[in-house]
């Protein structure tokens, strides 16, 4: 994985390249260095080890995914804002499997740094709600559980929520 800035970097170069292509009379070479420069763009704002990590999650691979996000030796300083916290939800819903404890810490910093979709979001807010449930602190899980109900729009979480809040009323 190379460093943010060394992506941007490198799409600069390629760029540069495509331009003095342009000028040496090979429009071909220029609009393919031109077009070639969107990877390292993309690759910017979309940090490959993540995408792949999320891959591996959709086929519930979760030993392979937590291989490719240790390839992120420092998420601080090599990813973006809305990065880092994809990689504190990716982690969580990990540890959300094992360790509840840590799982609420990682949720709640990628709440914190902010998610781009409103799902990925809901199912945070909801994985929240279910560790405030399991410590009896039932006016947190009832916000968060809210909170969730109003960031599915798709209702693709709506038997999950419905399925807590009648675990909350046993409580």
């Amino acid at each position: 994985m190379f460093h943010r800035n060394i992506k941007l970097i490198i799409a600069g170069l390629i760029i540069a390249t495509g331009f003095w292509q342009f000028t040496e009379s090979n429009i071909g070479n220029g609009i393919f260095l031109i077009l070639l420069s969107a990877i390292p763009i993309f690759l910017y704002f979309k940090n490959e080890f993540i995408l792949l990590a999320f891959l591996k999650l959709r086929k519930q691979d979760f030993e392979g995914a937590k291989k490719w996000l240790a390839y992120i030796k420092n998420p601080d300083t090599a990813l973006v804002r809305k990065q880092q916290g994809y990689f504190n939800y990716l982690q969580g819903i990990m540890l959300s499997q094992t360790n509840i404890n840590q799982a609420e810490k990682y949720f709640k910093k990628a709440i914190e740094l902010g998610l781009s979709m409103d799902m990925d979001l809901a199912v945070a807010k909801l994985n929240l709600a279910g560790v405030a449930m399991s410590r009896r602190r039932k006016l947190e899980a009832t916000t968060l559980l809210n909170e969730a109900k109003k960031l599915d729009k798709q209702n693709m979480l709506k038997e999950q929520i419905t399925m807590m809040k009648d675990q909350m009323k046993k409580i």
